[in-house]
């Protein structure tokens, strides 16, 4: 079976695609393996998925090459591949509601928040890529004007592998995909196995904009057999990757034992928010309880260790407590709920483990800790702990989920050197109202990304990536697009007779 039926909002059935996408054509796993999909908010199982073998990566990495080699590269024209990401864009945009509803139910977020924030940094994205596409440039280069003449091309790097995660299964589709196809790059992408569906449905979009065939292939597959045949393959030019800190360094290794492949990861975080006294508690307040509760903590740079200073503490605390204890928790069809069921019982379970953690090493609850208990699905409650100390587990390492490690601070030194001491180095936010200090610390932090007086705004314009163990290389911006070009210098002679021999 290649699609199966599903219900969405109001219990409207439709037909969505469950098979492999290669070379345009939905075909079934070539040993007829699937896996399951549940509903996070439920616990209820949703659809049968194929699952992607090596043999299946082979066919599809064929189809990306030979697509590659015959229409798209540079065999194409840059505005050409404009258009045709526009029209994505333009589809994925018609098709907002559908789309919200399938990545909804698949990943647990609230509809509105898949359909209005999600899908529409999605469109945003493709359109921002498409401008770039007729703007990769390389240099000419002055060594001797009367003798050569060099210049420098950015190619696309060729055929790429692109496995993205759960949290954010359209937004990262779109970040992979929209600076890929503009380089002219073809993609082999494999979807988180927990949130396949949208991943799959963008691919008769694909079809409908008139994407030439094998230039983006999908397959749904479990990490270690269709993850693994990717990172491995011969026949890959590239990997791009976000997840795990541990999964990305298998990918590294698989990289360098098989073709040295190019690899960009963005990989995990534990990212400081620091309130000095001068901020503004209420604005403050509120983005600290946005950087750590959005998708329900469910984010890699979500701002999970809180730094407060002395002598606004007690007053931000209580005020942040209020915030956390009004999060729009609930059904995720309701147009209200901004705070949904985490991924998977044992994501649920993992979140609830550390919580324990932290109470048994000597952090108090301010609030939640608990299952929500009006629904059987994965939900946690929006969580703060107290009392943190920097030798705690919960404090070094990522949880992935609605929980706040907090910890009082009294000097600048002091909070710059808690901030920093951390394997991580993805996000970071300072609150302040003197601009010195703000202009201090934000330069004193170790981190790709640093909010002033906010907390996890991204803009497709400008780069995103981490120090440390957060990643290697960017993407959004040009330097996502740098990341799918190859430089290649190529020298002209202009004299006649300028080579002799013996040397």
């Amino acid at each position: 079976m290649v699609n199966a039926e599903i219900a969405l909002l109001g219990g409207r059935k439709v037909t969505t695609p469950t098979g492999l996408f290669i070379n345009n054509e939905w075909v079934p796993s070539s040993d007829g393996g699937t896996f399951e999909t549940v509903n996070p908010a439920t616990g209820q199982k949703l659809l049968d998925v194929s699952s992607a073998t090596s043999e299946d990566v082979d066919k599809a990495v064929a189809a990306a090459r030979k697509a590659f080699n015959t229409t798209w590269g540079r065999h194409s024209v840059p505005t050409e591949r404009a258009r045709l990401l526009n029209k994505l864009a333009d589809l994925i945009e018609r098709d907002a509601q559908h789309l919200g509803e399938l990545e909804s139910v698949n990943s647990g977020k609230g509809l509105r928040v898949a359909r209005d924030y999600d899908i529409g940094d999605c469109v945003a994205c493709l359109r921002y890529y498409a401008g770039w596409a007729d703007k990769i440039t390389g240099q000419t280069i002055e060594v001797n004007s009367q003798a050569k003449f060099v210049y420098t091309t950015q190619d696309p790097i060729g055929v790429c592998g692109q496995i993205i995660p759960w949290n954010y299964p359209m937004m990262m589709w779109c970040w992979k995909t929209g600076p890929a196809l503009a380089a002219g790059c073809t993609i082999v992408m494999k979807p988180s196995e927990l949130t396949p569906l949208t991943a799959l449905a963008l691919c008769d979009l694909i079809v409908e904009a008139g994407f030439p065939a094998g230039v983006v292939n999908t397959l749904p597959g479990l990490g270690k057999t269709t993850g693994a045949a990717i990172a491995e393959h011969m026949d890959i030019d590239k990997i791009a990757f976000t997840g795990s800190v541990i999964t990305g360094r298998t990918i590294m290794k698989a990289a360098a034992s098989s073709n040295l492949k190019k690899v960009t990861l963005e990989l995990g975080g534990k990212s400081p928010n620091i309130i000095f006294d001068s901020a503004d508690v209420d604005q403050a307040a509120m983005w600290a309880a946005c950087g750590v509760f959005y998708n329900s903590g469910q984010d890699c740079c979500a701002g999970t260790r809180l730094y407060v200073q002395e002598k606004i503490y007690d007053n931000f605390m209580a005020k942040l407590v209020k915030l956390a204890e009004t999060a729009s928790i609930g059904d995720p069809w309701d147009e209200a709920t901004g705070f949904g069921p985490l991924i998977s019982a044992a994501q649920r379970d993992k979140v609830l483990g550390y919580i324990e953690s932290g109470i048994s090493e000597g952090a108090k609850v301010a609030t939640g800790g608990k299952k929500w208990a009006n629904s059987p699905g994965y939900y946690v409650e929006p969580t703060i702990l107290t009392g943190c100390k920097p030798e705690m587990k919960v404090v070094k390492e990522e949880i992935f989920g609605p929980v706040l490690v907090v910890t009082k601070f009294a000097t600048e030194e002091e909070v710059l050197a808690l901030a920093n001491d951390t394997t991580y180095g993805l996000g970071a936010a300072v609150h302040t109202s003197n601009a010195k200090q703000a202009m201090r610390v934000s330069g004193a932090l170790n981190s790709g990304t640093v909010w002033v007086n906010s907390y996890g705004a991204l803009h497709n314009n400008v780069p995103f990536g981490g120090y440390k163990t957060s990643g290697i290389g960017r993407e959004l911006g040009s330097h996502g697009i740098n990341e799918y070009t190859i430089t290649k210098a190529v020298h002209h002679n202009l004299l006649e007779d300028d080579a002799s021999w013996p040397v």
